[in-house]
């Protein structure tokens, strides 16, 4: 078994540029039938601070029962604190044990970038592992588009 291919990718933020302003296209992820989830903070160039509804508060990941509901925050699950204007180039990561009593639907909240003079890119992706019973059998089951395996 390859453990990579008993995993499923979600796009929950779509790579952009945004400057003093939430980012646009903010999703959610349906944790069903699985057992983990991380959430990766991937991060570009920066004259900005990221976080979650305003630049200074760390970003953090809350859960809900459905996908239109009111979604609060997952205790513990958030970063230190907000990602630095000077923290280029790196990749952050909230992991989330779900066998523990948690809600179906999980999102980043209100991803926001703060005044620079280009702003903040970044790209959130959640990824799933520890699947219940057998594990995705093709690309799409992985959330992938298409997957070359040599």
């Amino acid at each position: 078994m390859i453990e990579t291919q008993q995993t499923k990718s979600a796009l929950l933020l779509p790579p952009q540029l945004k400057d003093n302003g939430d980012f646009a296209g903010n999703t959610y992820v349906d944790t069903a039938g699985w057992g983990h989830l991380r959430v990766k903070f991937l991060v570009g160039t920066l004259d900005a601070a990221i976080g979650s509804t305003a630049e200074g508060t760390a970003p953090y990941v809350e859960e809900c029962d459905t996908t239109g509901g009111t979604y609060t925050a997952v205790t513990g699950a958030a970063l230190a604190d907000a990602i630095a204007a000077t923290e280029d180039d790196k990749i952050f990561a909230i992991d989330i044990d779900l066998t523990k009593t948690h809600k179906r639907y999980m999102q980043v909240n209100v991803p926001h970038a703060g005044d620079g003079t280009n702003g903040a890119n970044l790209c959130i992706e959640a990824v799933l592992s520890r699947p219940d019973g057998n594990g995705p059998a093709n690309a799409a089951g992985q959330g992938l588009t298409e997957l070359i395996v040599v």
